[in-house]
């Protein structure tokens, strides 16, 4: 991709979950050969900035696997460069990293078909940031305080979160809150969230979880971000009470579908009429 700066590239995978990192291209070719032809066309004006930083520089083969004397040879191809920083492989200020793809048969050892041993594409990258993949350990749903058989892996929710661009300043719902994990995604980018469900369990914990704390608002407690937890309510989202405005800026849900857990639902059977609970000659819906 094409993006203006090193600032917007941060910016760009600051939020990114799928991806490990980002890197400046500097060259590409097929072979070493074209590898290097290209790393001294596109960048050798700039060689000159990089000069006294320390630096290192990393190979990675994608399917693929390099000898230790491989790579050191294939690092020291690149001393044209011209790099005279001091070498430092431990938190460098400038990392390098050689990038090759090696595309193989998946079966090639069982149909007795040669592995490939050189790679398809090479690449040379100069390291601008991580992104904040590492988030999604942090929210594993095997650390968290309160969830149910349904709540929604970390990563996929943190993806859909990310898609649906929750941010600070912008106010997002679930309808099927259960236990709020997309709540607590769109939470860690910044919005406020809210949610709702037709079993007000799900959200509030059953007798025994309750004694023991055991809620959403608890989840939101755990990660330090109960600032954006707004509530949630027991609502049948086809009669939802929310009034008819921009109230929201998203709404991630991940939909019911099949029968997975036991749920109480709003409403009666074969068409039964129940009287309304009154409380002080109020209607206690």
């Amino acid at each position: 991709m094409k993006l203006q700066n090193d600032e917007a590239a941060r910016a760009l995978i600051s939020r990114t979950i799928l991806a490990k990192d980002i890197s400046e291209l500097w060259g590409r070719g097929t072979n070493y050969d074209e590898l290097h032809a290209d790393v001294r066309k596109q960048t050798s004006h700039r060689w000159a900035d990089y000069n006294s930083i320390p630096f290192a520089f990393t190979l990675y083969s994608f399917s693929g696997k390099r000898s230790q004397e491989e790579r050191i040879k294939i690092i020291q191809s690149f001393g044209y460069m011209g790099l005279t920083g001091p070498v430092q492989l431990k938190n460098p200020s400038l990392q390098f990293t050689v990038m090759e793809e090696y595309v193989g048969d998946p079966e090639a050892s069982t149909l007795g078909t040669p592995r490939v041993t050189e790679p398809r594409n090479i690449f040379l990258g100069r390291f601008v940031a991580n992104s904040c993949r590492d988030v999604v350990d942090k929210y594993d749903l095997k650390k968290r305080r309160y969830i149910s058989t349904t709540s929604m892996d970390a990563e996929l929710s943190l993806v859909t979160a990310n898609m649906a661009l929750a941010a600070p300043g912008k106010v997002f719902f679930d309808p099927f809150v259960g236990t709020g994990s997309f709540m607590v995604a769109a939470s860690h980018f910044g919005a406020l969230t809210f949610g709702s469900d037709i079993d007000p369990r799900s959200f509030r914990g059953k007798d025994e979880e309750k004694k023991k704390g055991k809620n959403v608002e608890a989840n939101f407690k755990q990660y330090g971000i109960e600032s954006k937890f707004l509530d949630a309510f027991t609502s049948d989202l086809t009669n939802t009470p929310l009034r008819n405005a921009q109230l929201l800026d998203g709404i991630v849900c991940d939909p019911p579908y099949g029968v997975r857990e036991g749920l109480r639902v709003l409403g009666t059977r074969n068409g039964k009429v129940v009287e309304p609970v009154m409380i002080d000659g109020v209607p206690n819906y």
